[in-house]
């Protein structure tokens, strides 16, 4: 396999998670009756269920590729950096749908579709008139990824690969996670997980604990999601707990910022503000963007930190996952 001696990364970041395609449409408030919605919550479906919803959607619904670990390489990609994606779709209107859009937005992504089993994954939001967002998700065929999908010739040739948490949930998924954690640090790359959620370490602590001492090297957390990882009651005893177990450790922590962390120090980043926090939905996923653009540049962690806070932000000013807006161009204008 290529090292970085005799061959430069061809990619800055390349990302591995659930495959899903956002379908949002705008419904009356009946329509959360009429579908038994629970509403303002994500829920998870079936595959009979998913086709009921996505059919009584208005013909104007919108479909956008999706999932954590995609939000993030779009949010690479706007920053100009060179990001790639792998992830599980079927051969269907969905999943060429979700490799078409990623592609545009200049994520790299040419996986082999499955040509049989579930259908692509998608995540339905219902935006009712009050602005509530009601999801239902449907993991179909992304949450079948195993290692035979990973490209480890396409991980050797990025600088980091970054490991979505929400993928977890699986033996077959945390196999593949170590295989192309092995694979990255083989060529002589880095690799990166998001914890994604309390939920997903509630699940697996004992596994996540063991990749992140033995395969990361750049962890990304929120405050209740490292407090949880390392079975502690306060955030300093989180940040006490994550130093030294990886290379470095960036934790959010909303509207106070966040702190980046190494074996050597404790950075501090203020919250980039917002005139108002419409939808909190992908900060996380666009901090992450914003700070492995930043290290994968060469940035400092207080620079890399910044970049995470303006991409954050930028999210959270509108509805929906991803920026809205060319961050490249955005951090040009604050200078």
């Amino acid at each position: 396999m290529s090292s970085p001696t005799d061959q430069s990364p061809a990619f800055d970041v390349l990302g591995i998670g659930n495959a899903l395609v956002d379908v949002l449409s705008t419904e009356a408030e009946s329509f959360i009756d009429e579908l038994h919605l629970t509403k303002g919550s994500m829920t998870l479906i079936d595959t009979e269920r998913a086709q009921e919803i996505y059919a009584a959607m208005g013909d104007d619904k919108t479909e956008a590729s999706g999932g954590s670990a995609a939000n993030t390489l779009s949010g690479v990609a706007s920053f100009g950096g060179r990001a790639a994606y792998i992830g599980r779709v079927k051969d269907d209107g969905l999943g060429k749908a979700f490799g078409h859009d990623l592609n545009s937005l200049g994520v790299h992504f040419s996986a082999d579709l499955a040509t049989d089993g579930d259908p692509t994954g998608r995540c339905m939001i219902v935006v009712t008139p009050d602005g509530e967002r009601t999801m239902n998700t449907y993991l179909g065929a992304s949450a079948t990824l195993c290692a035979d999908h990973l490209d480890l010739d396409l991980i050797a040739s990025a600088k980091v690969t970054f490991l979505e948490g929400y993928l977890f949930d699986r033996d077959e998924a945390k196999a593949a996670f170590r295989v192309a954690a092995e694979a990255a640090h083989s060529a002589g790359r880095k690799v990166s997980l998001t914890l994604s959620d309390s939920f997903c370490v509630d699940r697996h602590q004992a596994d996540f604990l063991e990749l992140v001492q033995g395969g990361v090297d750049i962890l990304f957390a929120n405050e209740e999601e490292i407090m949880k990882l390392y079975g502690v009651d306060s955030f300093d005893a989180g940040i006490a707990a994550v130093r030294g177990s990886c290379e470095i450790a960036a934790v959010t922590r909303g509207r106070h910022g966040s702190v980046v962390v190494t074996a050597d120090e404790v950075v501090p980043v203020e919250a980039h503000q917002v005139p108002k926090r419409v939808d909190t939905t992908g900060a996380g996923d666009l901090y992450a963007a914003g700070f492995l653009y930043g290290w994968s540049q060469g940035r400092t962690l207080q620079e890399s930190g910044r970049l995470g806070s303006i991409a954050a932000a930028a999210v959270i000013g509108h509805i929906g996952p991803r920026p809205g807006m060319n961050l490249a161009q955005t951090v040009s204008l604050l200078g």
